[in-house]
C-alpha cells in the first residue's frame, strides 16, 4: 500500500470498487480497504440488475447514464455473467397497464426503447408467466450481472491501473483526510472516499444535518437449473410502490434470469431488523407473491435462501459527494436496491468532484447536504 494515496477508499463493495477503478483510471494512487473480503456484504446479497428507473428524474437521469456506462464497460469484463435480457414490467390489471402506457411516454421522450404488449406478445416472450397478465412494458436495454464477480472485476481493473486493495481493515472513523482503524492507527490520503455501504454514516467525524441511512433488509431465493424457464427480468408494476413504501414489511415480484439457467427470485423489503436470518413468514410471502406472477415456479426447487441489507435514505436517492465540514472526505452510499446500475455513474460524479470538473449529469440531486438546504427552505 502506497504510503500516502491519492484516494484511499473505504469499502470494498460494488460502490467502493467503481470508485477505485474510476480513480486509478484517471491516474491517482488508490489504495481500496475493507474489514471483510471484497464484495462480501451487500454486494453479495444483491439482485444485479441494471435497469433505468423512472420513479424520479434524479433517478432517471443516474440510471440511464450508469446504464450507458455499463454497456460500454461489460464486454470488458469476463465472467461477470452479464445478460442483456431486458425487462418486462407485467401488469395484472387496467390500472397497472395504464401505468405502463405512461413509463412508455416516460421513457420514450428520453430516447429510451419501450414499448407496451399485450397478453399475446406478453404470452409469446415469456409462456410461464400467469395468463391473466393483461399486458407488460418492454424494456429491452436493461440487462443483469452477477454481483460479487462484477465488483471484483472492476476492482481487478482497478489494480491493473495500479491500485491496491487491503482486507481486514477495521475502519472506525473518516477524519478529513485521515482513516482510523479499530487499532488506533491512521492512514492518511489526499481524499477519503467512505463508501462503507450502511457503516458509513457512523464513521463520520460528525452527523450530516437531515441525513439518516436506514439499512433495509431483503430476501432472494434461487431455484434449480431450468433451461427456457425465463428470459427476461419480470417485475410486477408494483415493484416500485413496494421498493419506495415505508411498510413494515412489503413484497413484490422481481425474478430474473440467470445464465446459469436458474432463476433468481425476489424481493422482500423490511426496517429495523438486526437479524440476518432469513425469515420463513417473510420468504413464504414472497415465494408465494412469486407463484402468483408465474405459477411454474411452484414446482421449481428452491436451492439456496439469503439476506442482506440496504443502504436506504429518506428520499430514496443516494449520498454523493463531498462530507459538508470535512474538507477532503467523500461519501458514497444509499444506493439501496440500485447499487449495482448506479455504482459506475455513482463513480464518475465521485471521480469528477474529487478533480473539480463538471459531470455528465447535475450530481446537485445527490449531494450529501440537501437535506439541510431543504430544512431551510
Amino acid at each position: 500500500m502506497s504510503a500516502r494515496p491519492d484516494v484511499l477508499v473505504v469499502g470494498a463493495g460494488i460502490i467502493g470498487a467503481a470508485c477505485a477503478m474510476r480513480l486509478a483510471e484517471e491516474g491517482l494512487a488508490v489504495s481500496v480497504i475493507d474489514k471483510a473480503r471484497p464484495a462480501g456484504e451487500t454486494t453479495a446479497s444483491a439482485m444485479g440488475q441494471i435497469t433505468v428507473m423512472d420513479d424520479s428524474e434524479a433517478q432517471g437521469a443516474l440510471t440511464a447514464w450508469s446504464q450507458e456506462l455499463w454497456d460500454a464497460l461489460a464486454p470488458s469484463l469476463p465472467g461477470i455473467e452479464h445478460d442483456p435480457c431486458g425487462t418486462l414490467w407485467v401488469a395484472s390489471n387496467a390500472d397497472e397497464l395504464d401505468d405502463a402506457r405512461t413509463k412508455e411516454r416516460w421513457y420514450s421522450e428520453r430516447g429510451i426503447t419501450a414499448s407496451v404488449l399485450d397478453p399475446a406478445a406478453l404470452r409469446e416472450a415469456e409462456p410461464y408467466l400467469s395468463e391473466d397478465l393483461v399486458g407488460a412494458l418492454h424494456v429491452p436495454g436493461d440487462s443483469v450481472v452477477y454481483p460479487p464477480n462484477a465488483a471484483l472485476s472492476l476492482l481487478d481493473r482497478a489494480v491493473r491501473k495500479g491500485a491496491t486493495v487491503t482486507t481486514g481493515c477495521d475502519v472506525r472513523a473518516v477524519d478529513a483526510t485521515h482513516a482510523i482503524l479499530a487499532d488506533g492507527s491512521r492512514m492518511e490520503a489526499g481524499a477519503v472516499v467512505c463508501a462503507a455501504g450502511n457503516r458509513t454514516l457512523q464513521l463520520l467525524p460528525h452527523s450530516i444535518p437531515g441525513v439518516a441511512l436506514r439499512p433495509r433488509k431483503g430476501h432472494l431465493a434461487i431455484t434449480e437449473r431450468y433451461p427456457g424457464l425465463l428470459s427476461h427480468q419480470v417485475v410486477e408494476l408494483g415493484y416500485l410502490r413496494s421498493a419506495h413504501g415505508h411498510d413494515d414489511v412489503s413484497v413484490a415480484f422481481n425474478g430474473q434470469p440467470r445464465t446459469t439457467d436458474q432463476v433468481l427470485i425476489g424481493s422482500s423489503r423490511q426496517y429495523d431488523r438486526t437479524s440476518d436470518d432469513v425469515e420463513p413468514e417473510v420468504l413464504a410471502r414472497m415465494l408465494a407473491r412469486a407463484c402468483r406472477f408465474m405459477p411454474a415456479l411452484a414446482t421449481c426447487t428452491v436451492v439456496r435462501c439469503w439476506t442482506g441489507f440496504r443502504p436506504s435514505t429518506p428520499d430514496n436517492l443516494p449520498l454523493i459527494g463531498p462530507i459538508p465540514g470535512a474538507e477532503g472526505s467523500w461519501i458514497a452510499t444509499g444506493h439501496e436496491g440500485l447499487g449495482i446500475t448506479t455504482s459506475l455513474g455513482t463513480a464518475h460524479l465521485i471521480a469528477d468532484g474529487i478533480l473539480g470538473r463538471p459531470s455528465a449529469i447535475d450530481p446537485t440531486p445527490y449531494l450529501p447536504h440537501r437535506f439541510a438546504e431543504s430544512e431551510h427552505e
